[in-house]
């Protein structure tokens, strides 16, 4: 039996950060599908563990985490080997900038396109938010080839920072989302995230 349990679906990028997450950490858990389509997110079962009626959700040991970063968090302090936070202060408040980053900025262009491309014919595509939200995500894409100059991960060593960006760049192709060739570094930082074993939980 596992002491861990993860509330999950499958195509949701908040579940799928907190997978990589998990795996990067090699522990074993419990998944409980919470099937969106039907809105079993918003049952009174489940809103007893969030009341926010979102995924993913985590319980270890009897403890109900939710909100995914706060989840990846927990993850890295209860089990700290191998490490997804710097232990100096100022570069975790780095890694934390740039996940508010992903989540706050990055995701929404990013998502106007999921949604666009995954749930509409393509005869009924907004093309133009879809152009737009890609120029969007251009700008953001030049900060995080600025940030990447001289490193291999977001802060140097692989981050929780890299974890959050993971689920969104792993759809680039299917969703037609061109990267700048110019912007070598981001180029080069996707395909190591890629050559991760934990890339893999994306799948689950």
């Amino acid at each position: 039996m596992f002491m861990m349990k993860l509330y999950d679906y499958p195509q949701c990028p908040f579940c799928r950060k907190v997978r990589v997450a998990i795996a990067e950490k090699g522990l074993k858990y419990e998944k409980v599908l919470v099937d969106l389509r039907k809105r079993e997110q918003k049952k009174e079962e489940f809103l007893k563990l969030n009341p926010y009626g979102k995924v993913p959700v985590l319980i270890d040991n009897g403890a109900v985490i939710y909100e995914s970063s706060v989840i990846n968090e927990y993850l890295d302090e209860k089990y700290p080997d191998p490490p997804l936070m710097p232990s100096d202060p100022a570069e975790r408040a780095g890694v934390r900038v740039l996940v508010d980053f992903c989540e706050s900025r990055f995701h929404t262009p990013w998502f106007n396109i999921y949604l666009q491309m995954t749930f509409k014919a393509e005869d009924k595509r907004d093309k133009e938010l879809i152009q737009g939200s890609k120029d969007e995500l251009k700008g953001h894409l030049r900060r995080i080839n600025e940030v990447l100059e001289g490193r291999e991960y977001l802060s140097g060593g692989y981050s929780l920072a890299d974890i959050a960006f993971t689920p969104r760049v792993a759809i680039f192709d299917s969703l037609n989302i061109q990267i700048p060739a110019e912007f070598k570094n981001a180029i080069e930082w996707i395909e190591k995230i890629k050559s991760r074993p934990s890339y893999q939980a994306l799948e689950l």
